[in-house]
């Protein structure tokens, strides 16, 4: 079943020299179960596409279609969950409360919150705020509070970008952990052990998806 479709998304900015097309009719298609990633140059706009996606940014021209549904706001995080490069962190909360939130969003329980920080080397760092950690410490937070509700679309900028040798294979595995329980997952990723991971690559170049 396909959990994310877009069809002829395109996004433009505003610049000094007049508009800048980013995407340029992006058609991408990723199915439940199904971990997808997206490779190309800096500045390509997989960040772009990625925020288009998840609804906290619109196309200009196209549609994003999340589980059957077209996309016209964004989206709960039971639907579909945005690890962006930001993060995105809620300073006021400890790592455990930012992780937590997706599910107290929908009335379930935070119990899992505990094992997986512990899987991702943080565990002892529950009670601290993001403030008090390093970036890459933060990162690993997100990536929980991205997959403890279990979406059913999960996209991902540059998960890995901060993590060393031994958190970063880690990361991966809760990644690819998510995509087998069902999960569409789409990553954006420079890292080759990002790409061994996945099903497929797509390239984005010159504001186009293609097969890579």
């Amino acid at each position: 079943m396909t959990a994310l479709r877009a069809v002829g998304v395109k996004r433009s900015f505003a610049h000094a020299g007049g508009p800048v097309q980013v995407l340029r009719g992006v058609d991408l298609e990723v199915a439940a179960g199904e971990l997808v990633t997206l490779s190309g140059p800096s500045g390509s706009g997989k960040s772009a596409l990625l925020t288009v996606l998840s609804g906290f940014d619109r196309a200009d021209e196209g549609t994003v279609e999340l589980c059957g549904e077209v996309l016209t706001e964004p989206p709960t995080w039971a639907v579909c969950a945005l690890l962006p490069q930001a993060l995105g962190l809620a300073s006021e909360l400890t790592l455990a409360e930012n992780v937590a939130l997706p599910l107290r969003l929908t009335g379930r329980d935070a119990g899992p919150v505990a094992g997986l920080l512990t899987e991702l080397g943080i565990g002892a760092l529950a009670d601290r705020y993001p403030g008090e950690v390093s970036f890459g410490q933060q990162q690993r937070a997100a990536l929980a509070r991205a997959v403890i509700a279990s979406p059913k679309v999960l996209l991902a900028d540059e998960p890995t970008a901060h993590l060393d040798s031994v958190s970063g294979p880690v990361a991966v595995r809760v990644l690819r952990r998510a995509a087998d329980a069902g999960t569409a997952v789409l990553i954006a990723t420079h890292h080759d052990e990002v790409h061994r991971a996945a099903d497929r690559t797509v390239i984005l170049s010159d504001g186009r998806v293609s097969v890579g």
